[in-house]
C-alpha cells in the first residue's frame, strides 16, 4: 500500500518501521498506463478490445450527480455493451447485488466512483479508464491501477485529462509519476515522489494542534529524531571536534535563485557545504560553482565564507562566533583547571598580537576582536586563520 506522506516521513526518520515486498506474484505483468485527452473513439476502442477478449472494464467517474449520465453516454458510444453503475450513496443491498452481478460477468463495464480503490480482486477486469484523472491524488491513482492486472493478462490503464495547459503543476507531476513508475514493486518510489509533491504533512498550519508553530518544523524534526534515538539506545552526542559551531551573521548568505534556478540543485550545494569538513573541500565547491554558474554573487560569497569560518572556529576551539558591524565575538569553553585556562588565554593573546583582543568572563569566556576595516567576513577569516596556524588549542 502507499503510505500517506507524514507516515512515510516518520518511517524515514525511524519513528515507524517499514517493510517492503518487491517480488510480484508469479506471471503478474506491469500495467500499461497512458494519458489521453477525452476521446470517444479511444473509450470505444478500449472497451471493445477488452470485451473482445472476454474481459471487463472499470470506468471511474468520481461524481455521483452525473454518473448516470456518464453510463448513458458510454452505452451510446458502445452499443450492445452492458453497463452498470456503482457508488457509495446506493442502498447496501442494491450495491451488493450490482457487484455480485459484475463479478459473475453479467455486465461488461462498471461505471463507478472511488469506492473500488481498495479491497477488490476481480482478475477478469483488466482495463481501467479514469475520467478527470488530474483531480485524483497520486496514492488514489496508484490504488485504482492496482485493481486491474491481477492475473496473467496484460492490463491497460487510461487516464483521461483536460488539455495540459489547464492542469495545475502538481497535477502534471502526479500524472507524470504514475505513468513513469509502472514497474511491479514501485510503490515505495511512488510514495517518495508523493512526499516530494505534497510535503511531509501540514505541520505549520493554523489548524495544527500543539506547539509546532512556535517550535518550528526543523527543530521539531530534530527533537523527534533525538527521542527516537534515545528509545533505541543510540548515543547521539558528538565528540568536541565534530560539534556544530554557530555563526551569527546578519548579512545575506545564500545561493540566490537567479544564480542557480534549479531548487533541487541549490539544496544539493547547501547539503555539500553543510557536510564540508575542510577548507580545500569548500574551495572545490567554490570552483565548481564558478565553472557551472559564473562569478559568485555577494550572497553566495558570504555563504562560502561562513562555511569556512565554521571550520576555522571549530579548529580553534570556539563554540560560537558573532559578527557585528566592526567586531567579532568568539565564545569558548576553557578547561576546569585554572592554570591550563590561563595558558590558553595567554597563547591566544600572543597569537592575536599585534592586534589587541579583549576578554569577557560570563558563563562562558568571550573574546572580543575589533576589525580595522574591510569586509567583515574576510577579516574574521584572516584572524581565525592566524589563530589556527599558531595552534592555540591543538596541543
Amino acid at each position: 500500500a502507499t503510505p500517506i506522506p507524514r507516515t512515510l516521513h516518520m518511517a524515514l526518520m525511524g519513528a515507524r518501521d517499514t517493510s517492503q515486498i518487491n517480488t510480484p506474484p508469479v506471471d503478474r505483468l506491469p500495467v500499461q498506463t497512458e494519458i489521453y485527452s477525452w476521446s470517444e473513439a479511444l473509450i470505444r476502442d478500449a472497451i471493445l478490445r477488452e470485451v473482445d477478449r472476454h474481459g471487463q472494464v472499470f470506468f471511474v467517474h468520481n461524481r455521483v450527480q452525473s454518473i448516470i449520465a456518464m453510463q448513458k453516454a458510454i452505452e451510446k458510444m458502445v452499443p450492445g455493451v452492458k453497463c452498470s453503475v456503482a457508488h457509495g450513496q446506493m442502498q447496501e443491498k442494491k450495491l451488493e447485488q450490482i457487484m455480485i452481478d459484475f463479478m459473475q460477468g453479467k455486465c461488461d463495464v462498471l461505471v463507478t466512483t472511488m469506492i473500488i480503490e481498495s479491497g477488490l480482486d476481480i482478475p477478469n477486469v483488466n482495463t481501467l479508464i479514469v475520467n478527470r484523472a488530474d483531480r485524483f491524488g497520486l496514492a488514489q491513482l496508484y490504488q485504482l491501477r492496482g485493481r486491474i492486472g491481477r492475473s496473467n493478462r496484460q492490463a491497460y490503464a487510461y487516464l483521461l485529462t483536460p488539455p495540459r495547459m489547464t492542469m495545475t503543476v502538481d497535477a502534471r507531476k502526479r500524472l507524470s509519476t504514475i505513468t513513469e513508475l509502472t514497474d511491479l514493486g514501485s510503490g515505495l518510489k511512488i510514495a517518495l515522489r508523493d512526499l516530494e509533491i505534497r510535503g511531509a504533512g501540514n505541520l505549520l498550519g493554523a489548524e495544527q494542534s500543539g506547539y509546532i508553530n512556535a517550535v518550528g518544523f526543523e527543530l521539531y524534526t530534530k527533537l523527534l529524531e533525538d527521542e527516537v534515538a534515545t528509545l533505541k539506545g543510540i548515543d547521539l552526542s558528538l565528540p568536541d571536534e565534530e560539534k556544530e559551531v554557530k555563526i551569527d551573521f546578519d548579512g545575506p548568505a545564500l545561493l540566490p535563485a537567479n544564480y542557480i534556478d534549479d531548487s533541487d540543485l541549490r539544496y544539493e550545494f547547501y547539503r555539500r557545504l553543510s557536510a564540508a569538513d575542510s577548507l580545500p573541500s569548500i574551495a572545490l565547491i567554490e570552483e565548481e560553482l564558478k565553472d557551472r554558474f559564473g562569478a559568485l554573487p555577494e550572497q553566495a560569497g558570504n555563504l562560502l565564507d561562513t562555511a569556512r569560518l565554521k571550520i576555522l572556529a571549530r579548529t580553534a576551539g570556539f563554540e560560537k562566533i558573532v559578527l557585528e558591524q566592526d567586531h567579532l565575538t568568539a565564545r569558548l569553553s576553557l578547561p576546569e583547571d585554572q592554570n591550563e585556562s590561563q595558558k590558553i588565554i595567554g597563547r591566544l593573546v600572543a597569537a592575536a598580537d599585534p592586534e589587541p583582543v579583549e576578554f569577557r568572563m560570563n558563563e562562558k569566556v568571550e573574546m572580543l576582536y575589533r576589525f580595522k576595516s574591510g569586509n567583515i567576513l574576510k577579516s574574521a577569516r584572516k584572524f581565525l586563520q592566524r589563530l589556527t596556524r599558531e595552534g592555540i588549542f591543538l596541543d
